[in-house]
């Protein structure tokens, strides 16, 4: 889709720090501004956003990052968005990330380490919980991995498979999804190496590659997937700061291009993205470039669905900035900037 079949944006934000709930914005369809035109407030904490399209249009979802969690859903056909039921709890404590799936809602809980299936009425109504998977395992981090932290949920680019990211564990899980009962069956785990604290995890658009980011190691795994077996095999490891950096490190947000050609990184601490290129396989990745990310704390990194711009929501200093990508080198050049108090996540819609 263009620039201009992208008219708004939904931001999420710590309504615990300051943030006004889900903040609303109109998207300039030729420099990619944001103009904050409103906010839905009477969710704690949302601060994770996905969309489902049904029928009757788009509905929007957002975690509710408490303990215990919940999940919201709005109608956002209209120009203002309107919640469509009351908030499902998820059963389970702090969900991070939510992903769609054979249509079902599915939840990262960090607090508890599990996951959580919410079928889907046709209107896209969430319904209470089908399944609650708990993790298992610890990690060597004597603060952060004491028990599994499910950070993201996610479908791979087949559809047949549900990938659980887990921080504390050191370990990508996959799980088959009954798209009848609903109900997750775990098929593979495979692990990294000791105290990388997976956080996130992208797909090449071949789908035949995924770039697992390590918070608590600031390194991006390359990993080949076979989506035929659902089994995802660590391939190369590229360290984001070769030459080492002064202070906390902590990365939060990968993004590849459409193109396969770079894999971008938001890194809180430093606060900059870097930018690694991809060989023509995706299985090489090599850092060719790291620039300020216009804030502070970078929490998530977006790219737009033109594949033109970038957008991080810096948590710290309260704004969204949006960047220019070199089509040739993937270097983002800042453009602009918005004020959105405690940032933490953007979709296009």
């Amino acid at each position: 889709m263009d620039d201009k079949g992208m008219r708004r944006a939904f931001i999420g934000s710590f309504t615990s720090a300051g943030g006004r709930g889900i903040v609303v914005a109109d998207v300039d369809p030729n420099t990619g501004a944001l103009t904050v035109t409103g906010a839905i407030g009477g969710v704690a904490d949302p601060s994770y956003l996905a969309v489902h399209h049904t029928q009757a249009g788009p509905v929007l979802y957002a975690v509710s990052e408490t303990a215990p969690g919940a999940v919201a859903a709005y109608d956002i056909t209209g120009p203002n968005p309107r919640p469509i039921c009351s908030p499902v709890a998820v059963r389970g404590d702090e969900p991070t990330h939510l992903a769609i799936a054979h249509g079902h809602l599915l939840t990262a809980n960090y607090g508890s380490g599990s996951v959580t299936v919410l079928p889907l009425a046709a209107d896209g109504t969430p319904q209470p919980p089908s399944s609650v998977l708990r993790h298992e395992g610890t990690g060597p981090h004597p603060d952060r991995q004491l028990a599994a932290h499910t950070h993201q949920v996610l479908a791979d680019p087949s559809g047949r498979w549900a990938l659980a990211v887990d921080l504390g564990t050191d370990s990508v899980r996959s799980y088959s999804l009954g798209a009848e009962a609903g109900e997750l069956t775990l098929h593979r785990e495979t692990a990294l190496p000791p105290g990388t604290g997976p956080r996130h995890l992208a797909f090449h658009p071949a789908g035949r590659h995924a770039y697992v980011l390590g918070e608590l190691r600031p390194t991006v795994t390359v990993c080949r997937w076979d989506a035929a077996a659902g089994v995802l095999e660590p391939a190369g490891e590229t360290q984001l700061f070769p030459d080492g950096v002064n202070g906390p490190v902590s990365p939060s947000a990968p993004v590849v291009s459409h193109d396969g050609r770079h894999v971008w990184v938001a890194v809180r601490g430093p606060d900059t993205i870097v930018v690694l290129a991809l060989d023509e396989t995706g299985e090489k990745a090599e850092v060719v470039a790291s620039v300020p990310c216009g804030g502070h704390w970078p929490r998530d990194l977006a790219l737009h669905p033109s594949g033109t711009r970038l957008y991080v929501a810096n948590e710290r200093s309260g704004d969204v900035t949006w960047f220019d990508i070199a089509p040739t080198t993937g270097i983002p050049h800042r453009a602009g900037s918005v004020a959105v108090p405690a940032a933490s996540h953007v979709i296009f819609v």
